[in-house]
Formats: C-alpha cells, structure tokens, sequence
C-alpha cells in the first residue's frame, strides 16, 4: 500500500499537474497550428509551385513496379521530404507564438520603468538621520 500512497502524493504535486495540463493544452494549441499550415499556408505554397502540395514533395529512388493486372506489385521507394519541410514549419510557426506569449508574459511582469525605484534603506536612514540633525536646535556652550 505504501507504493500507491507515494503515487498519490506524486500525482497530487503541482508541478505534475502543471506539466500535464500543459501537455494537453500543447497538443491542442498543435493540432490548430497544423490546421492553420495545411488550410491556409500550404495551399498558398502549392499555387506557387505549381499545384503540387508541399506534403508531397519527394525523391523517388525506385519507382513502383505494377503486375499486369495494374496493381502494384512492389511499392515505391522514395524519400518523403515535403513531409519533413511541413512539420518543421508547423514547429517554427510554434515556436514563433510561444515567443510572442512568452515575451507578453515577461513585460507584464516586468516593473514599471516609469516608476523611479524606491532608494535602498541605508539611504534613508541616511536622510532621517539628516532631517533630526537639521530640526534639532543648535545650542552653543
């Protein structure tokens, strides 16, 4: 019983949970950024290209081999790098949001440099010291 406790209290961390809503949320945030590529900026890129999609981009090292009833026989073999070229800019447009969230976050947090920065405490200690010396009277002996 002991092991299933020090899960529990494993699962009930913080952080643990942070993290997996995070991973849930990324995944989401990932399935719109592909959804966004492949409506909007691959169609884009295929008009540019001449129709040909970006996910279909390839290098053929050995074309497919069809029997006599036109079924294909043995499969082709060929190097898919559209696909590679498609999940990297998913990746950069990704990246690019997280940045930007990231760099918001970061100024929001930031202090106001408008505001002047309160003097350390030395020097006002410095400042009352000054202020009881000036009030004081000055009496001669």
């Amino acid at each position: 019983m002991r092991f299933l406790d020090e899960f529990k209290a494993f699962i009930a961390r913080g952080n643990v949970v942070d993290l997996a809503v995070g991973v849930v949320i990324g995944a989401a945030f990932g399935k719109i950024v592909s959804a966004l590529v492949d409506g909007l900026v691959m169609p884009v890129i295929a008009m540019a290209t001449g129709g040909v999609r970006v996910d279909q981009w390839k290098v053929v090292l050995k074309p497919a081999v069809l029997d006599a009833a036109g079924k294909v026989a043995t499969p082709e073999v060929a190097l898919k790098y559209g696909a590679v070229l498609q999940a990297t800019l998913d990746f950069l447009i990704i990246a690019f949001v997280i940045f930007l969230v990231l760099r918001a976050y970061n100024r929001l947090r930031r202090p106001s440099e408008d505001a002047p920065a309160a003097p350390p405490e030395d020097v006002l200690l410095l400042r009352e010291i000054r202020d009881a010396l000036k009030a004081k009277p000055v009496t001669s002996p």
